[in-house]
């Protein structure tokens, strides 16, 4: 069973609607709507505003508006309209009986654009959970038609209508899928156990969407994961391991970006890959320097992080997209104490990467590595620069010439020495 939608190659003529409630604490952004439809392939051929005190119980818009809308629709041929809103069940129905063309809200709409993303079997499995708990809602209240019985030879008399049939085909499946995505969370949290026992930190990536996350996600760790200028182009979520100077191996998370109101079934259905921002050891959260509306979209992407409890991880600010400003410069910023807060750069061009990988190394902790050695008289390089960074706390002879040592010294730089020393460290540490 699929309910990933059948896109025809032309764009879908749509008719967008959208209306200034005074009873919405944080309107949507016309602009981002615009963008959203876009992006799920359809073309914009009219877009209606209008105002109202609160929507309308039966049609969301009053019946001036509704007329309004019909006369777009006829004069366009327009083959939908889409609702920068939320509707009920039954508002979508007799919105749709009303105009005579398929109608779908906000919720749809973003839904349907995360179904033409999702590239991996999880991603597509999140996908359709979010989409069937959305349908199951229009299956209760919304599907009249559906209520009555199969018909036919065989099918008369007592049994289930079509709609208890399709009820439960929806429960069946939303089930299946909870429990392959229960084992998809179970096997996410081993792979974290393990990277927290073997102390290697996690740093994710977050922000609004079409923030350049994926651009430097790859500009970070030298991947190709897939990039584009529209909303939602990464959705599944990716990790690259990166070894850094000074600090090691650290693992790096690009995650779906985030939008206002992202839908609760969403959010939900995408919460085995968000655990990745919410257990992560440092966010950087990405953030369009460009836009004209950045203090809000990064109100945006907190609330969902509020929404996951991630919300008290410690985080560096990224200004992406210098490159499209005039005069801005790559740079760190930081708080009273010194430590780094925000970093400028742009991942396009490369500038400011050095200063995010600085940045990142003075947020994560230095692990420090008390052990003991035992080196061949060969390896007194190794021996020297251990010395050169004050590491050795005593030091004595084997019977056979080797050099016992006891040494403490940051993880990072450790790490780093017996690498460019040639060496592997399993074969140096005694206890």
């Amino acid at each position: 069973m699929s309910l990933f939608f059948e896109r025809p190659d032309f764009g879908e003529r749509a008719i967008l609607v959208h209306l200034n409630l005074n009873s919405e604490a944080e309107p949507e952004d016309v602009g981002e709507f615009e963008e959203l439809v876009r992006s799920a392939g359809g073309r914009v051929v009219d877009l209606i505003t209008g105002s109202r005190q609160a929507p309308q119980a039966k049609f969301f818009v009053g019946t001036g508006k509704l007329d309004e809308i019909a006369d777009v629709v006829k004069r366009e041929s327009a083959q939908l309209v889409i609702f920068n809103h939320n509707l009920s069940p039954s508002q979508e129905r007799n919105i749709e009986a009303s105009l005579g063309c398929r109608v779908l809200d906000r919720t749809g709409l973003i839904l349907d654009i995360f179904a033409m993303r999702a590239r991996t079997h999880e991603g597509k499995l999140q996908v359709e959970l979010a989409q069937l708990q959305h349908l199951s809602s229009r299956l209760v209240r919304g599907w009249t038609h559906l209520e009555r019985q199969k018909g036919g030879i065989g099918l008369r008399g007592p049994g289930e209508t079509q709609l208890e049939s399709d009820r439960r085909m929806v429960r069946e499946r939303i089930k299946s899928i909870q429990k392959r995505l229960e084992k998809v969370r179970k096997q996410r949290n081993q792979g974290r156990q393990s990277r927290l026992k073997s102390n290697i930190p996690t740093v994710s990536l977050v922000g609004y969407t079409n923030a350049g996350k994926s651009t430097l996600f790859n500009r970070l760790t030298q991947s190709d994961v897939f990039v584009a200028d529209q909303l939602f182009a990464t959705l599944d979520p990716t990790m690259r391991r990166l070894d850094i100077p000074e600090q090691g191996p650290v693992i790096f998370a690009d995650t779906v970006g985030f939008i206002s109101h992202l839908p609760h079934r969403l959010i939900d259905a995408f919460r085995a890959t968000l655990e990745e921002a919410s257990s992560a050891s440092l966010l950087l959260h990405v953030i369009d320097a460009a836009a004209e509306d950045r203090a809000v979209n990064v109100d945006r992407v907190n609330d969902v992080l509020r929404e996951i409890g991630a919300e008290n991880l410690p985080s560096i600010l990224v200004y992406n997209k210098i490159d499209l400003m005039d005069g801005a410069q790559a740079k760190i910023e930081r708080d009273k104490e010194g430590r780094p807060v925000a970093v400028w750069l742009s991942a396009l061009t490369g500038v400011g990467i050095d200063l995010l990988i600085e940045a990142v190394c003075e947020h994560l902790p230095r692990k420090i590595v008390h052990t003991h050695l035992q080196l061949r008289p060969d390896q007194g390089a190794f021996r020297a620069a251990l010395y050169n960074h004050k590491a050795v706390l005593r030091e004595s002879c084997g019977e056979k010439g080797d050099i016992n040592l006891e040494i403490q010294l940051p993880e990072s730089d450790f790490f780093r020495l017996v690498k460019e020393s040639g060496l592997k460290a399993q074969d140096l540490i005694t206890t």
